[in-house]
């Protein structure tokens, strides 16, 4: 986080549409001497549901910090039946990246968290092959190799999991890491483990997806950034992104763009993350400006 920048708070709401919630949760604020510095709701009008998402400086601010959420409970969420989590901008994230073979996603991730674009901190990178220990070092990261085969998968896991809770891990980036994990870990981290893959799914599955799409002469080719869920590549939609393609281009070039644009979509949903600017809901998300 910038120093120079003010400690602010960061309440992500949702739940039933009613009237008048706007004022309630600004009243609230303002009662208490916040300064709102930003403000963005939604109201999806076919589930007849209200999202939001209000930041405002602590400074001057009446409450203190562990005062907040109890006040706004009772005040707020409890008698508008809301779903809410609060945040502050000086709990600077812990992210940890599991990576496979490919290098280009972990890459990005580094090269924007060593430029200070990402506010996080980066304890651990979990590698299933020992390429891309390497670029680890090249940063000053800890990489830990953790092979995974059908007969060790569960136990493997197992040290992946006490991993992330040694380094108190608040959420995992899967930067091409081409393992599924197991219903058991992906409970240990709802809507916290964010994916990255080929937007060529479900239509080119398994290996060399963006030969099959030449073969095919597809026009677009893309990426989709997601939150884990138990359904396979099936989670809620973080970012998209797509790249024209032509038939001027070879398998070869189509995959280096295919790498491009992942790249991309992936830091984008990352840095919306961190932001504290996704909710969840059924499973789409609503992503505040």
């Amino acid at each position: 986080m910038d120093k120079g920048k003010p400690v602010t708070a960061i309440i992500r709401i949702q739940c039933p549409d009613q009237m008048g919630l706007i004022s309630r949760v600004t009243d609230f604020i303002q009662r208490n001497n916040g300064n709102i510095v930003a403000l963005d709701q939604y109201t999806d009008k076919l589930e007849s549901h209200f999202f939001m998402r209000i930041e405002w400086e602590l400074e001057g601010f009446a409450l203190a910090k562990d005062q907040i959420a109890p006040a706004f409970q009772y005040a707020i969420a409890t008698p508008c039946q809301m779903t809410w989590q609060l945040d502050f901008s000086d709990q600077r994230l812990r992210m940890a990246i599991m990576v496979s073979k490919m290098s280009h996603c972990l890459y990005d991730l580094l090269a924007r968290y060593h430029g200070g674009e990402l506010d996080v901190e980066i304890p651990i990178i979990i590698g299933n092959h020992e390429e891309m220990r390497n670029v680890a070092d090249q940063f000053g990261i800890p990489f830990h190799l953790l092979k995974i085969t059908k007969e060790n998968k569960e136990e493997q896991e197992r040290l992946q999991m006490k991993l992330m809770s040694d380094n108190q891990i608040d959420f995992i980036v899967l930067a091409r890491y081409m393992q599924i994990l197991s219903n058991d870990f992906i409970k240990a981290y709802p809507n916290r483990i964010i994916n990255i893959h080929h937007s060529t799914l479900p239509a080119f599955v398994g290996a060399k997806p963006y030969h099959q799409a030449y073969a095919r002469g597809v026009k677009l080719i893309g990426a989709t950034s997601h939150y884990v869920t138990e359904d396979l590549d099936a989670g809620p939609i973080i970012e998209q992104d797509i790249i024209r393609v032509t038939h001027h281009d070879t398998p070869e070039t189509m995959v280096q763009k295919g790498k491009d644009v992942e790249k991309i979509v992936l830091s984008r949903a990352v840095e919306a993350h961190i932001a504290r600017k996704t909710l969840v809901f059924q499973n789409k998300t609503v992503i505040f400006n």
